[in-house]
């Protein structure tokens, strides 16, 4: 009975934040940790973090497999299908239904004018996801540096119009850190071994 109230319960929350969420995967990472992290505290702020990481490194979109995550980690198997069906069924009943007036729809004139303003709520939402992970990531030298030189890249390939994919920003972030972190282990290492040669003299 527990079990399903929580079912419920994330399948609701998921299908509220597919709801009253514009914009995709992106803006919804705002709205997400809110629901998830602080209302109902399933989860702590890091590991949202890592779940983000790892949406946004797999392959399809971000919304979807973050909730996935969230709902295997929250009630196993049938946590995922809830939370992701939860999350997918706003978007895919209002599509449908504008699908058999779709030319209609666009035709109005205050519909074009509140899709303009929801693309400038859509920055904020996107902006401000990415702002608050920032402030939540821990401070080091290779995050800052890692973070100027995308945001430097960034800034120069569009002012030059240089095509470049996100998922290599993604690819490259990843193997930085997995550089860095074999030659943490391998010093690690190396120094285990020299305490270990002084214990045997």
């Amino acid at each position: 009975m527990k079990k399903l109230k929580t079912l419920i319960s994330l399948f609701l929350t998921m299908f509220k934040i597919g709801l009253f969420t514009f914009g995709g995967g992106y803006a919804m990472i705002s709205i997400i940790e809110r629901e998830i992290v602080e209302k109902k505290k399933w989860i702590d702020g890091k590991e949202y973090l890592d779940i983000i990481a790892i949406a946004e490194s797999t392959p399809g979109p971000i919304a979807i497999n973050s909730a996935t995550y969230i709902g295997s980690k929250i009630a196993g198997f049938f946590g995922s299908v809830f939370a992701t069906l939860g999350v997918v069924l706003p978007s895919f009943i209002i599509i449908y239904v504008i699908s058999f007036f779709f030319e209609a729809f666009l035709a109005l004139e205050w519909v074009r004018y509140a899709f303009n303003g929801i693309q400038v709520c859509v920055v904020y939402l996107i902006l401000s996801a990415g702002l608050k992970m920032f402030r939540q990531l821990k401070t080091t030298i290779f995050n800052v540096v890692v973070f100027i030189i995308s945001l430097g890249c960034l800034v120069a390939f569009s002012l030059f119009s240089i095509k470049f994919s996100s998922i290599f920003y993604i690819l490259i972030g990843g193997i930085l850190s997995l550089f860095l972190y074999l030659i943490a282990f391998m010093i690690e290492k190396k120094n285990k071994l020299k305490n270990k040669e002084k214990g045997d003299e």
